[in-house]
């Protein structure tokens, strides 16, 4: 994870002196995650609905682009239950959060004077959840889609829906090919999340 994060760092830093001039904006945002129940076959967990807050960095490299490195964070409950319905863990043991460090780009429509623009953006990069002072780090992503509405200061805010998923794999299944050869194939486990958010941008010129 910290090689990812200096990686970015070395990126952003390239393209702030290579790119045409641009902004630099300080992100703030907080807003709300929605549940999502996640099936281990045996057993499902149902991540619980949160508030989930982070901040970045996005660099303008044009009037319409953006490169962007952000950290999100969810404190939340992952109780785990039998596919019965029977919970196996308790309220205690199922803290955790969900974490997600992700590089990527916004494309902004309009013209560029206007006082709200629309934008939507794609990010890759590394998923931490963490239940019972025990984390895993697994391949993430988001997609977002939302509106930016400038001010005359240097403070703008954007309304955004986003999409955010962690992929992992857990364990095998056995496929049988049509000539009755058996095979071991990884089995996977998708944490899909949804929800809304306000962000509080900071936008200094270069």
């Amino acid at each position: 994870m910290k090689k990812l994060v200096i990686l970015a760092s070395i990126i952003l830093c390239t393209i702030s002196i290579q790119a045409q001039p641009g902004t630099i904006s300080l992100n703030l945002d907080a807003g709300y995650t929605f549940h999502d129940k996640v099936d281990f076959d045996a057993a499902y967990t149902d991540v619980q609905a949160a508030f989930r807050y982070g901040g970045g960095i996005e660099y303008f490299a044009g009037f319409n682009k953006s490169i962007t490195l952000k950290y999100h964070r969810m404190d939340t409950h992952f109780p785990l239950y039998t596919q019965a319905g029977v919970q196996i863990n308790n309220d205690e043991n199922s803290k955790g959060s969900v974490n997600y460090i992700l590089l990527g780009g916004n494309t902004y429509f309009g013209d560029v004077e206007a006082k709200a623009r629309p934008y939507g953006g794609l990010g890759l990069g590394v998923g931490v959840i963490g239940v019972n002072d025990n984390s895993v780090s697994k391949f993430a992503w988001d997609a977002r889609l939302g509106v930016k509405v400038k001010t005359a200061s240097i403070v703008s805010l954007k309304l955004e829906a986003y999409m955010q998923s962690i992929i992992s794999t857990f364990g095998s299944d056995i496929w049988v090919s049509g000539g009755g050869v058996a095979y071991a194939v990884p089995d996977y486990a998708t944490l899909w999340q949804f929800g809304f958010t306000g962000i509080l941008c900071f936008d200094f010129k270069k």
